[in-house]
């Protein structure tokens, strides 16, 4: 019969006691001194409320017929229990039960006492099966309620028996039956006190168990409170002989005195049955006399109790007593030690012991989220029907219950536990709706912890949820949290589990806004967004426009190239990242722009027309050992003028912050821009004046043509290595008879040129060769150096007849230029070149000069009329 407490609303068992039963065995006033003996033993209980004696939850109630009181939740009695093993059959192979010493008091005529067991269970009989953990455990509390009842409540049980000892629904045992009790009143506990023997003229209810009784009580009517430890190991040798008791008197005083006789053999047959740690407490506890006989304080520190499973029995031991404990006693147990002896307990006892326990503490909020650690870990050691059995209910309500934060942080924090356990429906209508609930909570701690639960549950979100609600709340989360690095950094693993899961439209509309709503500082967090940015790049299926590139991702990133924080590889993976989004960005628009080629004849013109400007904006080009300087007017007084004043001008002084100056001055820099003292072999330099005397001083005035060097051929004056024609050179007379001079005029309009880097400090400036010849062609340095028209040079040909020059002399003005222009040192022979097409002499000296320049060598000077030098 179940009795339901309104107080506490737990399950608990009634025991009730039919006073009619008494009416028919004894007389009227035997019959009072029995229920008197019931009720005192019942209100004893009451008041002792100790763990290890079972617990009353409602007082004696009594009626006309009958006595009852509720306690605990019980299973049975060790005797219901000992009683099936007793009538079960022995398989096949199994050890036959230690019998009692076979005695008959009977005539010799007189059948023996058959000890076999019965043809059939006793109704009360309880299936149930011990194992060694809830052995040790339930001995050592009967130990302990004993400890408690000698030295604290100061009294002798005298009837500890199986059927004394109850074990609860959640397998623990606790001591029951304080009829029989006796004081203890001298200050020795040991000490003796009288108790009548067991008598036949006594009815057997109001008498203990004989068959579980010390010899001292039998022998001399004296106990103490040793007499209760051999009762105790009288009930353990039933333990461990298949329920069987070694004593079977039968209610007959005599037949007990001659069985004590040979208890000893009997104690020996059975000991290779009893544990080993445990046999040597089991000799003396049943020794006849009472001295050699272990006390309840240390009987608990045999080995049988110190063992591996000594932390499972302590944790066993605590969650009896837990209701006694504070909140912070309680977290700490829940926190540590159970979570330590969780291991060594079987799963029988963890849902049989320990899970009713924690079912009664979750409804308290102090200590709410301390319970969740171990249910966390017994939900994660369970299988699915133990979770939907055991766990799931509880959970249910734990989840619509109004719970404190840290209780929710823990529940959020293992969610993907719980989850693996969850049939779908539950995922739908119980674990996704407490998700999102605290996604949209204000507590920064729920916050973080629900996006630790996204990530961890990302596989279980469907799509729809996981587009429609998550993306969203993620955004508003990182939005409140712009600089918080874990929650960044949640978000960003977050991102990284589904990223596979997203298309197109999702990376654009949410997942790049959260990027960019996040503050980066962290040098972590920053590379974790370029390694997302990079597969945002590689994956196909997103496919970004350059737009996306140019105004979002460059822009949240390129502030961080500075950040000093970073490593050297995580700055290198940055600027990589950059730079593969600048090279799309180029590679998708440079064909969208118009080609600089396209420009028109009169647009050409004027870029003649305004080529110093072009020659300041010009980006860097890479022709070997040529400076373009600003192009200026030259007469042949100002050539005279400069040349005459070059040796005794004074060097500028050496600049300490390395001005152009300074530089120029040194060693390197006089050979890089030339040489300025006196010294210097200043009849290298074209003299205008000389050469031409009767030009006026504004026919001097020049416009820098597009040059192309061609090294004198060592074999063929004015020839080109492999060619049958090119320009002709002339020795200079300041120059000694090894040296050669030699130019070309490229007279051709200049050609489109391409710029592309990366990451470069130089550029590449490469135009196709027009001429067929071999050698390569001219870079093209049409943006920066202006060209000579074909008809600029036709008007220098055709300057005033005063001039006297003949067709001879003008093709001798191109010879007069490139030998003031050039000096040639070849170093080593040339490569051979190619046989040009019979394009004239000056596009085939054109390409053959070039190529010769890439081969060899030189030593350049100066030319101040056109302002261009060639260094080396």
């Amino acid at each position: 019969m179940i009795f339901t407490s309104n107080k506490l609303a737990s399950e608990c068992s009634v025991f009730v006691f039919d006073k009619r039963i008494a009416e028919k065995l004894y007389k009227p006033k035997r019959k009072e001194s029995m229920l008197d003996r019931i009720r005192a033993s019942i209100r004893q209980m009451d008041k002792m409320r100790h763990p290890r004696m079972l617990q009353v939850i409602h007082g004696l109630e009594e009626g006309h017929h009958t006595l009852a009181f509720a306690s605990e939740a019980v299973m049975a009695s060790l005797h219901n229990i000992l009683a099936w093993h007793e009538s079960s059959p022995i398989p096949t192979g199994g050890l036959m039960p230690v019998l009692p010493h076979p005695i008959s008091i009977t005539p010799p005529t007189a059948p023996m006492i058959n000890h076999n067991p019965p043809a059939q269970r006793p109704p009360f009989a309880k299936d149930y099966s011990f194992i060694d953990l809830e052995l040790r455990f339930g001995i050592l509390q009967i130990i302990e309620a004993l400890h408690f009842l000698h030295y604290t409540a100061r009294q002798v049980h005298r009837n500890v028996c199986p059927e004394t000892i109850i074990v609860t629904k959640r397998g623990t045992w606790k001591l029951f039956g304080l009829e029989f009790v006796g004081d203890v009143h001298g200050l020795d506990p040991t000490e003796m006190i009288p108790v009548p023997p067991w008598s036949v003229k006594v009815a057997r209810i109001c008498q203990p168990n004989l068959d579980y009784l010390a010899p001292e009580v039998q022998t001399s009517g004296h106990c103490n409170i040793l007499s209760d430890m051999f009762s105790l190991g009288m009930v353990i040798c039933a333990v461990f002989n298949l329920g069987r008791s070694l004593l079977k008197a039968n209610n007959m005083p005599t037949l007990y005195l001659k069985q004590i006789e040979f208890l000893d053999q009997q104690v020996n047959a059975l000991l290779p049955r009893v544990p080993e740690p445990l046999q040597e407490a089991v000799q003396r506890l049943l020794s006849r006399d009472p001295h050699p006989r272990p006390t309840t304080q240390l009987l608990p520190l045999i080995k049988y109790f110190k063992c591996q499973s000594e932390p499972a029995i302590q944790a066993m031991q605590f969650l009896d007593v837990i209701t006694m404990k504070d909140p912070s006693q309680k977290s700490n147990f829940y926190r540590g030690s159970l979570i330590e002896a969780l291991p060594y307990i079987p799963k029988k006892l963890r849902w049989q012991h320990i899970w009713p326990a924690l079912q009664l503490e979750v409804r308290i909020s102090e200590v709410l989220a301390a319970v969740l650690q171990p249910i966390i870990w017994m939900t994660n050691d369970s299988t699915e029907e133990e979770f939907a059995q055991y766990v799931l209910p509880t959970l249910k309500h734990l989840i619509n219950a109004p719970k404190s934060v840290q209780a929710t942080v823990t529940l959020l924090e293992n969610l993907h536990i719980i989850i693996k356990k969850c049939t779908k429906e539950v995922i739908h209508n119980e674990i996704l709706p407490l998700l999102f609930n605290a996604m949209d909570s204000n507590a920064h701690q729920i916050q973080t912890a629900s996006l630790i639960a996204i990530q961890n549950i990302s596989d279980y979100i469907p799509d729809k949820e996981l587009y429609m609600i998550v993306m969203g709340k993620v955004k508003v989360v990182v939005d409140k949290n712009q600089s918080d690095v874990k929650v960044i950094s949640l978000t960003l693993g977050f991102f990284e589990k589904i990223l596979q899961r997203l298309e197109k439209c999702h990376i654009l509309s949410e997942v790049i806004p959260t990027l960019l709503i996040m503050k980066l500082s962290d040098p972590d967090v920053v590379n974790r967004v370029v390694q997302l940015y990079k597969v945002m790049l590689l994956e196909r299926k997103f496919n970004l426009t350059t737009n996306v590139m140019a105004t979002k991702m460059i822009p949240s990133l390129a502030p961080q190239t500075v950040n000093p924080m970073l490593t050297v590889d995580q700055f290198s993976s940055l600027m990589e990242i950059l730079y593969d989004m600048l090279e799309n960005i180029d590679k998708v628009q440079r064909p969208n722009l118009k080609p600089d080629n396209h420009a028109s004849p009169e647009r050409r013109a004027l870029r003649h027309q305004i080529s110093t400007d072009n020659m300041n904006n010009a980006p860097p080009f890479n022709i070997p050992n040529l400076r373009v300087e600003q192009r200026k007017t030259s007469s042949a007084e100002d050539m005279a003028r400069k040349n005459s004043i070059a040796g005794s001008a004074p060097k500028p002084p050496t600049s300490n912050t390395g001005s152009v100056g300074g530089f120029k001055s040194t060693g390197i820099g006089q050979w890089f821009f030339g040489s300025n003292n006196s010294t210097n072999n200043d009849n290298n330099f074209l003299r205008v004046a000389s050469a031409f005397p009767n030009r006026r001083l504004s026919d001097n005035t020049l416009m820098t043509p597009k040059i192309r060097i061609a090294p004198s051929c060592a074999s063929s004056p004015g020839g080109t290595p492999g060619g049958s024609s090119g320009l002709p050179t002339r020795r200079h007379s300041s120059i000694g008879p090894q040296e050669r001079r030699g130019s070309a005029v490229n007279l051709s309009p200049p050609t489109a040129y391409q710029y592309r880097g990366r990451g470069g400090s130089g550029s590449s400036l490469s135009v196709p060769s027009t001429s067929h010849c071999g050698g390569g062609s001219m870079p093209n340095t049409s943006s920066s150096v202006p060209f000579l028209l074909t008809s600029s040079m036709q008007s220098i040909r055709s300057r005033r007849p005063s001039a006297c020059l003949s067709g001879s002399q003008g093709s001798g003005i191109l010879q007069q230029l490139s030998s003031g222009m050039v000096r040639h040192l070849p170093v080593r022979s040339h490569s051979n070149v190619p046989n040009a097409q019979p394009w004239g002499s000056i596009q085939g000296a054109t390409a053959a000069g070039y190529s010769a320049l890439r081969h060899t060598a030189m030593a350049v000077r100066k030319c101040p009329s056109l302002n261009i030098t060639l260094t080396r």
